[in-house]
């Protein structure tokens, strides 16, 4: 095998999902929100925001939504994540949802935050190298 056939049969890490993603950003902190919204850019995907979690549940129980990924802060006001996210599943919506949490969260929040419905949480900050491998792998899923 020569050195061009080596270099080329190396697998690269993926920059963009596998798919288009239509994602919902719930989080308060606009600077957050900016943030995720950028990152889904980047990796391909198109963005929508919503300030909090009741936010999400209004726009999904109008049905103004269908997203493919929900990221969906801890703390908020209004309804938090946990509680927004066990909303939308009772309302049968089965968008992928990641948890975003600070790392000041114990093992027991986190577990109560999964508990709601989640399909993963990730620790803030988020990134382009922390979150694109888990999409693909729980679109693969």
């Amino acid at each position: 095998m020569s050195k061009v056939e080596t270099k080329m049969s190396k697998q690269t890490k993926p920059t963009e999902t596998k798919k288009k993603l239509n994602v919902l950003i719930v989080d308060d902190d606009a600077i957050n929100r900016t943030l995720h919204a950028r990152i889904i850019n980047q990796i391909g995907g198109v963005s929508k925001t919503a300030g909090n979690g009741e936010e999400a549940v209004i726009l999904h129980r109008d049905g103004n939504a269908s997203f493919d990924l929900i990221l969906m802060d801890k703390e908020m006001p209004e309804r938090d994540g946990a509680s927004a996210t066990k909303k939308l599943r009772e309302m049968k919506v089965t968008s992928m949802i990641i948890g975003v949490t600070t790392l000041a969260d114990n093992e027991e929040e986190r577990a109560a935050f999964m508990e709601a419905g989640l399909n993963h949480c990730l620790a803030k900050p988020l990134s382009k190298e922390n979150l694109l491998p888990l999409i693909n792998h729980l679109l693969d899923a």
